[in-house]
C-alpha cells in the first residue's frame, strides 16, 4: 500500500501544472458513484485504486496554475511534504501531554508568522480551520470584552437580557463575519453598513457620526483587508484612529489581505493594523499550505481562556510552559496543522514568502494588461493587489444584457473545465474576478485564460441570438 501510494503521490504532483482544472463531465460521473455498504471490504489497495479512479472522472486541480474561483493557494513542496507526515504521524495538538512537539511546533509557527505579517509578538494566536474559525475566535473574545464592558461574563451566563451590541462595518463585510455573528447569538441584523458608494467603502464621515452618537456604549468594528470581489480595503488607520476615541473593539478581518504587509507596493493598504484588538488570516490561501489551515491573533489571553475555557476531572489544565491549545480555541480535537506552517516557513523563510506575493501581485497586473488590451474584455477596476475584476463585453449591449451574458459565460467557463473561475458583483454589475495567490500560475495561464473567456463568449453570444 506504501508503493502503491508512494506511485500516486508522485503522478499527481508531477503533472498538477497540466492536469485539467474541472472535470466538466463529473456530475454525470457521479451518478454511479453511491453504492451500499459492501457487508465484506474490498481491501486497502482496491479501495485507494477505487478513490484515484473517481478523483480523475470527478476531482478538481485546485492546487494548479489555472485555479482562480474564490481565492484558493496552492501549496509548496514543503508545505505539502510536511502534511502529508502529520497525517502519517496523526499528530494531536490539543494539549502537551499529547504531543510537546506539536504544541511547540505551532507556537513557533504563530510567532514567525507575527513577524512575517508584522504583528505585536505578546499576541496570543490560534491556529483553526480557516478565516471563518478564526473570525470566530476573535469575535467570540470581542462579546467577552463587551459583556465584560458591560459587568458580565458573557461565556458564563449568556447574553439574556443584554442590549444589542453595535456592530459597525462598510459594504466590504464578508458573509462568514455575518455569519459567526449569527454563530454567537450577536445576530446578523446587528451590522451596520457605512457605505458611500454602491461598491460598499467606507463611509468615514457616517462612521465618525455613528461613533459620536454611541457616546460612551462599547461597540464592535469590523474593518476588512481585502474584500472579495475586487481586492479593495477599508481604510484601517484612519478607521482605528477614530475608533481609539471611542469604547470599542476593533477587529480586522485579514484573511488574504493581510499578506499585502510582504510587499512594499502594497503595505499601505493595511497600515496601522497592529493597532487593532483581533485579526484573522487564512494560511491556504496566500501562504500555499493546504487546506484546511487559518489563524487567530487576539490582543487579550484571558478573553480567550474564558471564552473557550475547556475542563474536566481527566484534562489538563495547562500553562503558559505546558501550554493546552483546545482550551484557548473552538476545537479540542486538533491536527497538525503547524506542521505545514512551520515547514514552508522554515523552507522559505520571509524572502521567499515576499516573492510568492510579489509574483501574484506581478500576475494581476500582467492580467489587468491582457484585458487592457483585448477589444472583448472590460476591466472594472484597477488591481491594487491580486483580484482582476473584468467583464466580457464584445460592444453594442446595454449593462442588463452584459450582465446576463456574463452570468451565462460564467456557468460554460466551468463546464468547460479549462480554468476554475466565478463570477460576481462589482457594485450592480456582473464580473469575473479571478484571484492570483497560487505561487504556480504563469504569465501565459492568464493570457490563456483570456483566451478561452473570449472563446466562449462568443459561443455564449451566438447561443442568444438563436
Amino acid at each position: 500500500m506504501v508503493r502503491q501510494v508512494q506511485q500516486a503521490l508522485a503522478d499527481l504532483i508531477l503533472t498538477i501544472d497540466e492536469r485539467p482544472t474541472f472535470r466538466p463531465n463529473a456530475e454525470a460521473a457521479l451518478e454511479k458513484f453511491r453504492e451500499p455498504l459492501a457487508e465484506d471490504g474490498c481491501g486497502a489497495a482496491k479501495a485507494l485504486e477505487a478513490l484515484l479512479g473517481w478523483n480523475e472522472v470527478a476531482g478538481a486541480n485546485t492546487t494548479g496554475p489555472k485555479c482562480y474561483h474564490f481565492v484558493i493557494g496552492g501549496n509548496t513542496p514543503a508545505a505539502l511534504g510536511a502534511d502529508l507526515l502529520a497525517t502519517a504521524l496523526d499528530t494531536i495538538t490539543y494539549t502537551w501531554v499529547l504531543s510537546p512537539f506539536g504544541v511547540e511546533m505551532e507556537r513557533q509557527a504563530l510567532d514567525w508568522l507575527k513577524e512575517l505579517l508584522q504583528l505585536p509578538q505578546e499576541w496570543p494566536g490560534i491556529m483553526v480551520t480557516g478565516a471563518t474559525m478564526a473570525n470566530f475566535v476573535c469575535l467570540a473574545a470581542a462579546r467577552q470584552w463587551w459583556g465584560r464592558e458591560l459587568g458580565v461574563d458573557v461565556a458564563q451566563t449568556g447574553m439574556s437580557g443584554l442590549p444589542r451590541m453595535p456592530v459597525l462595518s462598510s459594504g466590504f463585510i464578508h458573509a462568514s463575519t455575518l455569519k459567526v455573528l449569527a454563530l454567537l447569538g450577536v445576530g446578523r441584523g446587528a451590522v451596520e453598513r457605512y457605505e458611500r458608494d454602491a461598491f460598499g467603502r467606507l463611509d468615514l464621515d457616517a462612521f465618525a457620526k455613528r461613533l459620536d452618537a454611541l457616546g460612551d456604549e462599547p461597540a464592535l468594528i469590523v474593518l476588512n483587508a481585502g474584500e472579495v470581489n475586487a481586492g479593495e480595503f477599508d481604510p484601517i488607520a484612519q478607521a482605528i484612529e477614530l475608533a481609539r476615541r471611542h469604547r470599542c473593539w476593533v477587529h480586522v478581518d485579514g484573511a488574504f489581505g493581510l499578506f499585502a504587509r510582504l510587499a512594499a507596493r502594497t503595505a499601505d493598504l493595511v497600515e496601522g493594523v497592529e493597532r487593532a484588538d483581533s485579526v484573522t488570516v487564512d494560511g491556504h490561501k496566500w501562504l500555499n499550505v493546504p487546506y484546511d489551515s487559518g489563524y487567530a491573533f487576539v490582543r487579550d489571553r484571558t478573553l480567550l481562556t474564558e471564552a473557550f475555557r475547556y475542563s474536566a476531572d481527566y484534562l489538563p489544565e495547562g500553562d503558559e510552559t505546558r501550554p493546552t491549545l483546545g482550551a484557548i480555541g473552538p476545537e479540542s480535537s486538533r491536527r497538525a496543522r503547524s506542521f505545514a506552517v512551520w515547514a514552508t516557513l522554515k523552507a522559505y523563510g520571509r524572502k521567499g514568502h515576499r516573492q510568492i506575493v510579489e509574483h501574484c501581485l506581478d500576475v494581476a497586473q500582467h492580467f489587468a494588461g491582457v484585458v487592457a488590451r483585448t477589444p472583448e474584455l472590460e476591466l472594472m477596476h484597477t488591481p491594487r493587489l491580486n483580484i482582476v475584476a473584468f467583464r466580457y463585453n464584445p460592444g453594442g449591449m446595454s449593462d442588463v444584457v452584459l450582465d446576463d451574458l456574463n452570468e451565462r459565460l460564467g456557468a460554460a467557463v466551468l463546464a468547460d473545465g479549462r480554468f476554475l473561475v466565478g463570477t460576481s458583483k462589482w457594485g450592480p454589475r456582473t464580473i469575473f474576478r479571478p484571484a492570483f495567490t497560487n505561487w504556480r500560475t504563469r504569465p501565459s495561464d492568464v493570457e490563456e485564460l483570456a483566451e478561452v473567456i473570449c472563446e466562449l463568449g462568443g459561443v455564449a453570444r451566438q447561443a442568444k441570438s438563436r
